[in-house]
């Protein structure tokens, strides 16, 4: 840190990103991507406009919104598409908290929350998740803040129902609910069908995971014009151009290869199934899960040594220090054969090998 950073800065703890290591080959499952590939067309169309990076980009996004649109069944005024779902959150934070409204999310949940937050000066108000690391739809109830929710949550994997989030969504109407859908795709049940209903209602998701464009950048969100205009008027005002070419026509192509993506998500969550079966059988204890990870700890272990082992035999997972869930690592689902390297380390170390 520099002497030059704001005073604002610099107690400010940024978020830390899942390892990306290159000191020997990993069987990776700490980052929660896709294993497999992007549709048929994808990396072709995003190959067709790299011949015209001289360009600036949409800056509307008109194509691949429209695309959207057609999809969930909204207009194009309804959908707004940024760098990655992350700059969408960062967005949403700036425009709908602060200025006497705090920002209420599960305590433990994205780690990007409570960054926003004090990156922008905001009131954080984290809401404790219960005794089974559920959440509790009671507890935001009324809150008179912004509310932000990534459901299924993470990094536990539990979802709630569409019902309880318009209990959520209803009982805030002055204030703008974010319900964080990056994981949906993989059981969960959306909240897209709300968004007609209530003004009020923010529903954000991405191409990194269920689409397998996680170095893409790209997410998108879905509201009524209003807030969707309120977006677009912090987008306008930070990066315009914030969506390369070469992104618009692969998120693009993608889309018409939804069957493709969706094979792949129950691909996924078939591999998810079994990988719970074969960590009960080990003794492990493992939250019920609706996304692409699983998130698990092993009674009277170690959650940091299990990382730690596993990391020196070459699977990367991902562990947290936060005390309630320091024992929990979370796994990300990979191929069949990625999870049986995953099973055969694990049972090396439990053995003491």
């Amino acid at each position: 840190m520099s002497k030059y950073l704001s005073d604002k800065y610099q107690r400010l703890e940024a978020y830390t990103p899942g390892e990306q290591p290159r000191d020997m080959r990993y069987v990776k499952l700490n980052t929660n991507e896709s294993p497999y590939p992007p549709a048929p067309g994808v990396v072709e169309a995003a190959a067709k406009e790299a011949a015209r990076l001289q360009l600036y980009s949409d800056p509307v996004c008109a194509d691949l919104r429209d695309a959207l649109a057609a999809r969930y069944g909204v207009k194009r005024e309804n959908v707004f598409v940024s760098n990655g779902s992350d700059d969408i959150l960062n967005f949403a934070f700036m425009a709908f908290a602060g200025g006497g409204v705090p920002a209420c999310f599960p305590e433990i949940s994205y780690g990007f929350y409570p960054v926003y937050a004090a990156l922008h000066g905001i009131e954080a108000r984290p809401i404790p998740l219960k005794a089974d690391f559920s959440i509790d739809p009671a507890d935001y109830l009324g809150l008179g803040g912004f509310i932000a929710i990534a459901n299924p949550n993470a990094p536990t994997g539990m979802a709630l129902s569409r019902d309880q989030v318009e209990q959520i969504v209803a009982a805030n109407p002055d204030h703008v609910v974010l319900i964080d859908e990056a994981y949906v795709d993989f059981g969960a049940e959306s909240c897209l069908p709300l968004v007609e209903k209530y003004d009020n209602l923010l529903v954000v998701q991405t191409f990194s995971k269920s689409r397998g464009l996680a170095g893409a950048r790209l997410g998108f969100a879905i509201a009524q014009a209003g807030v969707i205009a309120d977006l677009e008027r912090i987008k306008y005002s930070t990066n315009p151009y914030s969506v390369n070419r070469m992104t618009l026509a692969a998120g693009i192509a993608s889309l018409q290869r939804d069957d493709y993506n969706a094979d792949n998500c129950r691909r996924v969550m078939k591999t998810r199934e079994a990988t719970v079966a074969r960590l009960k059988e080990m003794g492990f204890e493992v939250l019920p899960s609706l996304a692409n990870f699983v998130f698990a700890r092993k009674p009277g272990v170690d959650g940091e040594m299990l990382y730690r082992e596993l990391k020196k035999r070459g699977v990367l997972v991902r562990h947290f220090s936060t005390p309630r869930i320091r024992d929990f690592l979370r796994i990300t689902i990979g191929t069949d054969g990625e999870m049986l390297t995953l099973f055969t380390k694990l049972a090396e170390i439990l053995k003491g090998e």
